[in-house]
Formats: structure tokens, sequence, C-alpha cells
């Protein structure tokens, strides 16, 4: 029940908007060859951020007990890229985010979310969102 309480009330206090913010960064990344491979961790992340109470972040290698393509050296590639373009500023933000919200005994919560989110901002690729 609390969870789902928390899911609402970051739904409706930015959860959505931030959703679908990456649903579109997801869709402009599919549009173009080399922000292909980029596209389906902003979706996975775009589904984490609509109802993140609940869930998880882990690393496929983890989930499935082998390396994939995204948990490999290319992977380790592609988020140095990532990181250099856009993931240091994403999770600066949130950060910073995470910082105001945990001023309050309420927003401790949704600031916990919000370091989670800068976290998968750094490096999405090779990451997936699990339910707990």
């Amino acid at each position: 029940m609390i969870r789902f309480l928390l899911n609402v009330l970051w739904f409706f206090f930015g959860g959505f908007v931030m959703g679908l913010g990456w649903l579109l960064a997801g869709l402009l990344l599919a549009i173009t060859i080399v922000g292909l491979p980029y596209a389906g961790a902003a979706w996975r992340i775009a589904g984490f951020a609509f109802w993140p109470f609940g869930k998880e972040i882990v690393s496929r290698e983890i989930l499935t007990g082998r390396q994939d393509l995204g948990t490999g050296p290319l992977g380790c590639g592609l988020n140095v890229i990532w990181f250099v373009l856009a993931g240091w500023w994403l999770a600066l933000g949130h950060v910073i985010v995470a910082c105001a919200e945990a001023i309050t005994i309420i927003g401790i919560p949704f600031a916990i979310k919000d370091l989670q989110f800068a976290r998968i901002a750094l490096a999405p690729v090779g990451l997936e969102v699990v339910r707990r």
C-alpha cells in the first residue's frame, strides 16, 4: 500500500513528465543510427521513471548470469560515450533534485529514487530495471 501511494505521489509530482521525457529521448535516439543502442536504455529508464517504487536497478550480467554485448567491452565503451555526451549532466540534475527533496522528511524516499536515477543516468547500457 505504501509503495502504491509513493508511486502515485511520484507520478503526479513529476514522474509522468520525467517518464514522457525519457520516452521522447528514446524515440529521438532510435531515429538516429548512432543513438540506436541508447534507445532501449532510455525506454527502460522511462518505465522506471513512471513508477519507480518497488523496482531496482541491476546489471544484466548479474540478472542472467552471463555476459552479453551490453555488459562486455562494447557496453563499457557505449557507457563512456553516454557519460561524456549526456550522463554526467543528467546525473548531476538528479543529485541536485535529490538534495532539495531530502531537506524535508516526506521527500527522503523521493530523494533516494532520484539518486537511483542519477546512477542509471551515468551509465545505462547493460542495466535492467526489475521488480523487487
